[in-house]
């Protein structure tokens, strides 16, 4: 801000401070200005106001004079409110700035009044400042070599300046001359230019007077006359650094009062303005102590050419045997003796004998001082290349003049990062790594971080190679771009930067890729190169073997997946290197290692795995694959493309196209001895497939010394009968024996007389002791969701089944999480995607990573047939899905209002007391509970029966318009509970129906009824009984009572209707209570559709899913 910089110097510096506290707590409450004065009123202390008036009439001519009504200013101190008052001028920038003076000086009105003096008080103190003033010069006895710089150029470093304390007082009007002497002695002692004061004054003969000291306070000109004297001596005044020498403080009445000084120590920023005007008036001199008479002081001029520099020189000495090494100032092509100047400060001046000039020597100062107290330095030539080492290493070298035999090439050097890691302490749990930084140059010099070393020299090619500092800052900056910070303060002592550990194999990796020197404890950490790995089929299995580069060094691939397996971040090279494994390779072979069987040099895969093994290798540059295992990837990749197969002989009925096409990749899956998954929409006949299938094999012909085996199929309860109907259906000579039942050992009697076995979960979990000893032709299982849980009896039940050839059936292979693909492949194709960790952490990597999504669709693809009604089916009527929301009455509200209240306060306490995870069972209780509350009262107490319910009073009114235009409807609802009011509403309104849940026993009866009942138009079911395995097509409509977390379950319910046979429109239609639990949960079943979609095109489950912030919603 111009203006305050311009009249700063009149304040002392804690008047300043708590002046712009001031200023910035608003308390210059109104300012008015004119071209004469500005007025303000400032809120001081203790609740006063005071009033400040700057008088402007006289700042052209370089002052203005403030005035104040407070204590301070009476007692003739400028105080805060005045600077306070300037700061806002300064922010409404009343003054335009080019009106502002340089040198402006501010005014007490005391100034202009009187000698008279008042007392001030002085906050400051005053520092002692250490000398860094250097000697005229030494003579010596004897010459000294250059060894005898190294101390002396240590001792010589320049020290600081401190700024002590301003004072103002009062000047006084006595026309005077003022003459200034610089004091050599004192400004060698002091190190900066000390300045004496002197005046005379005028005799009335014209003469002048004896020359007498002027004493002087801050703000005082004293008795000068003369307006150019009066700005020097207020510019000299106000901007001098201290007046230690002469001035020292005292106590007049309690009051701390500063002394006259008439001797001043000017700031080295003031150089170039003040020093030029003081040799213009032609009264500087300068003497070599203050004794001396100041008119025997030698008059300077001011020199106002380029700033004078430091050289050295060094020349052969008339013995040979030696060099001499001196120093000297040159500038512009002019040269001096460093014994010509009687002053050199460090600060940006010299003065000769006759004048004062600029001095750029300021990081060469501690050469010129020794080479003025050693003007010649001898270096002997068996020294010259321990003395050419020394002097570059030196960090503030001048420019060096040196005869044509020493001649030597200067290059800029190219720095090359270092970072040297420590190893952690064996003994500490820390996560953190140290290192310390240094760079090199050429391969052969090394400097630290700290290291002050200017350049190295290269005694061999006599070059001197200098440091490039910006690039060194450049190399800095990246480490902290990377995630690299400096070190606490109590180890910055022995590292300079620490990271997380879990980042070290990504940092050297990005670190060497771009050209830095990384190692640990002393050895070179190697990056890893190319690598080439090679595929070779065998009989039962392929292996994968292979070689890997880091830095040339070459690595077998056995070494290198040990390391990977066992989550080492780097490994043991044979030169004693360090050869890191970067992260990709973690990720990129570690699914490899997991996935394969490692057996001496070579990994084993299954021949199952086969496309899996492509699919980790495809994206990988440097691997080679034999014949056998390129022709049968290229089969595997070609499975779009298989034949469609026509119905086999004795099937009776006609496959549609995607169905002929489906019978032909079950052929593909037999053909390469693969388990699969027919995973088609619900309605498409999956189960017609599978019979179209077991006809085939009941009429191939035979090979050579086979035998016919029956199948065994595994299903729900419910879908025994669907099975039984359907092969009487379509394949009529398909010998069908039930093994459900008391009887069923019976039936185990007659098996090798039957094509297949049909049985359920339940019965296979208890009986397969049994069953785990016959082998079957076919082993499959529909609606394979059921063993999901990889753990669960049934899993493993059907697991030990024996069977040539494996097929599921289900049209969602994913209910929950991708996690139960495993326990579904583990039965298809067992091991082929490796132990339940293994693909749980390819699941995981899916959640954060697209190309493991990728990899897990690649590899699984060839397993899986899906295809959706939309795609095949385009003859297939309409479906329409519409949710209805229902307003519930207020007595229903408020019951629902209070029980969300209560587990919104009971939950959140006891998420706080134990965390989300330990409250998850306390969580789908209270979501039970609203969701129930949501649908009717009377679920939540049975006294509440007969209470009003929204969804119920929807529900009713659909209903009747259903059945009064002659349609169909099923009502489905995983609450019974539910149903059982329902089923009351309509036992009332004697409406009929048929029920299903499951405790129904003759399920097979219930559905024929409906389906072929006219009089019956209602079809009330358990989600969880009759959500699969029915085929309802009678009905066209579809009503969900409360929707499920997972939605590909109400799929299923409603492609109960809409499937194969419907030839109306299917309407479908969701019940949810406004601003319930229910909204909540759509909103998350909109949210949490990704994963699986990408893989097998299903749905994630929700509630596996649930997090605090969603509850926070479902509550919300």
């Amino acid at each position: 801000m111009p203006f305050l910089l311009e009249s700063r110097y009149a304040f002392d510096q804690v008047t300043r401070l708590r002046g712009e506290d001031y200023f910035r707590r608003g308390r210059v409450l109104r300012v008015t200005a004119d071209s004469a004065s500005v007025d303000a009123v400032v809120f001081g202390s203790s609740n006063s106001v005071y009033r400040v008036t700057i008088d402007v009439q006289e700042m052209s001519a370089g002052s203005i004079v403030a005035r104040c009504t407070c204590p301070r200013y009476v007692n003739g101190h400028l105080c805060k409110h005045i600077w306070a008052t300037l700061c806002e001028v300064q922010r409404q920038r009343i003054f335009a700035e080019e009106r502002i003076p340089e040198d402006l000086v501010i005014l007490h009105a005391d100034d202009l009044l009187s000698d008279d003096e008042d007392p001030e008080i002085i906050d400051g103190t005053f520092q002692p400042v250490p000398a860094a003033s250097k000697s005229l010069t030494v003579s010596h006895s004897t010459q000294p070599t250059w060894r005898n710089l190294v101390p002396m150029l240590a001792a010589d470093q320049d020290a600081p300046l401190l700024s002590s304390n301003n004072h103002r007082q009062p000047s006084a009007k006595h026309a005077v001359q003022a003459w200034f002497a610089v004091d050599i002695s004192a400004s060698l002692q002091r190190g900066g230019l000390v300045l004496d004061l002197h005046h005379r004054a005028s005799l009335r003969d014209g003469g002048w007077g004896q020359f007498k000291r002027l004493q002087l306070r801050r703000g005082e000109t004293g008795p000068l006359s003369d307006p150019e004297e009066c700005r020097l001596i207020g510019l000299l005044m106000g901007n001098q650094l201290d007046d230690e020498i002469e001035s020292r403080p005292y106590y007049i009445n309690s009051y701390y009062q500063a002394q006259q000084t008439s001797r001043l120590v000017i700031a080295p920023a003031l150089y170039d303005v003040v020093l030029p005007r003081l040799c213009a008036t032609g009264r500087l001199v300068w003497y070599l102590q203050s004794s001396v008479p100041v008119e025997e002081g030698k008059p300077l001029a001011w020199d106002d050419g380029s700033p004078w520099r430091l050289r050295l020189q060094v020349q052969a000495e008339t013995n040979a045997e030696s060099y001499g090494l001196s120093g000297q100032l040159f500038r512009d092509g002019q040269a001096r003796s460093l014994n010509d100047p009687i002053l050199m400060l460090a600060h940006g001046l010299v003065i000769f004998p006759e004048s004062m000039a600029r001095l750029d020597a300021a990081e060469h100062f501690s050469w010129a001082a020794a080479l003025r107290r050693t003007p010649r330095i001898e270096v002997p030539k068996q020294d010259q290349q321990e003395f050419f080492e020394w002097l570059w290493r030196h960090p503030n070298v001048p420019t060096v003049e040196l005869p044509e035999d020493l001649r030597v090439e200067h290059v800029q050097g190219v720095p090359r990062g270092k970072l040297a890691i420590q190893s952690p302490d064996r003994y500490s749990r820390s996560s953190t790594l140290f290192a310390n930084v240094g760079f090199l140059y050429e391969e052969r010099f090394e400097c630290s971080l700290q290291s002050t070393q200017s350049s190295f020299f290269d005694a061999e090619s006599m070059r001197v190679i200098h440091r490039d500092l910006q690039a060194e800052r450049e190399l800095i900056a990246r480490l902290s771009d990377l995630g690299l910070s400096p070190t606490p303060a109590y180890r910055q002592e022995e590292a300079h930067l620490f990271f997380s550990a879990h980042r070290l194999t990504l940092l050297v990796e990005q670190l060497t890729s771009q050209g830095w020197w990384v190692e640990s404890e002393g050895r070179l950490l190697r990056r890893a190169g190319s690598y080439q790995l090679n595929v070779k089929s065998n009989l039962d299995w392929f292996e994968v073997d292979g070689q890997i580069e880091f830095d040339g060094i070459q690595v077998g691939l056995p070494s290198v997946l040990a390391a990977l397996r066992n989550r080492q971040k780097s490994i043991r090279l044979d030169d004693g290197t360090q050869g890191i494994l970067p992260e990709e390779w973690l990720k990129r072979f570690g699914n490899l290692i997991e996935l394969g069987q490692q057996e001496d040099d070579t990994l084993r895969f299954r021949p199952s795995q086969a496309l899996l093994l492509d699919a980790l290798l495809a994206a990988q540059d440097g691997v080679t694959f034999d014949a056998s295992f390129d022709r049968l990837r290229k089969q595997l990749r070609s499975f779009d493309g298989i034949q469609a197969r026509s119905e086999p002989r004795g099937f009776r009925g006609e496959l549609r196209n995607y169905q002929r096409e489906g019978l032909g990749w079950l052929d593909f899956l037999r053909t390469f001895h693969f388990g699969g998954c027919l995973a088609d929409d619900m309605g498409l006949g999956k189960t017609i497939q599978v019979l179209a299938l077991l006809q085939a094999r009941r009429t191939r012909r035979l090979k050579q010394q086979e035998t016919r085996r029956p199948s065994i199929v595994v299903m729900p309860k419910s879908l025994v009968f669907n099975w039984i109907d359907e092969a009487a259906r379509f394949t009529p000579r398909l010998r069908v024996l039930d093994y459900t039942g008391t009887k069923r050992q019976e039936v185990l009697e007659q098996l090798s007389e039957g094509d297949l076995l049909v049985t359920t979960y339940g019965t296979l979990r208890r009986d397969i002791v049994k069953l785990k000893d016959i082998h079957f032709d076919y082993a499959i299982l529909d609606e394979s969701q059921a063993v999901k849980n990889a753990n669960s009896q049934a899993s493993k039940a059907c697991r030990l089944l024996q069977a040539d050839h494996r097929l599921a059936m289900t049209g969602t292979p994913v209910e929950n999480h991708l996690g139960e693909l495993w326990s579904l492949f583990e039965f298809l194709n067992p091991g082929i995607l490796g132990r339940t960790s293994t693909f749980q952490t390819l699941v995981k990597q899916g959640q954060q990573d697209d190309q493991a999504v990728q990899l897990l669709s690649q590899a699984l693809r060839p397993f899986f047939l899906r295809r959706t009604k939309e795609q095949v089916l385009t003859e297939l009527p309409e479906k329409t899905e519409q949710t209805v929301y229902c307003e519930m009455a207020p007595k229903q509200r408020r019951l629902y209002d209070e029980l969300r209240s209560y587990y919104r306060m009971s939950l959140k306490q006891r998420v706080e007391q134990v965390g989300f995870e330990q409250s998850k069972i306390h969580v789908l209780e209270a979501l039970l509970r609203l969701r129930q509350a949501a649908c009717h009262p009377g679920l939540l107490d049975e006294k509440r029966a007969g209470d009003p319910s929204a969804k119920l009073e929807v529900l009713m009114e659909h209903l009747r318009e259903v059945i009064d235009e002659g349609h169909k409807a099923l009502v489905f609802s995983q609450f019974t509970s539910l149903l059982a009011l329902v089923r009351r509403t309509l036992d009332q309104q004697k409406i009929p129906y048929q029920y299903l849940d499951g405790q129904t026993r003759h399920r097979k009866a219930v559905v024929q009824q409906f389906q072929e009942d006219p009089q019956c138009p209602l079809f009330l079911i358990s989600l969880k009984a009759g959500g699969h395995g029915l085929n309802l097509t009678a009905a066209d409509y579809v009503f969900i009572l409360d929707p499920w977390w997972n939605p590909a379950v109400e799929s299923q319910a409603i492609d109960r209707a809409h499937r194969l046979g419907q030839t109306r429109n299917v309407f479908a239609y969701r019940l949810i209570c406004k601003d319930t639990v229910e909204e909540k949960i759509l909103e998350l079943q909109r949210s949490k559709r990704e994963l699986a979609d990408a893989i097998i095109s299903e749905n994630n489950s929700l509630i596996r899913q649930l997090t605090a912030d969603d509850l926070q919603l479902l509550l919300g």
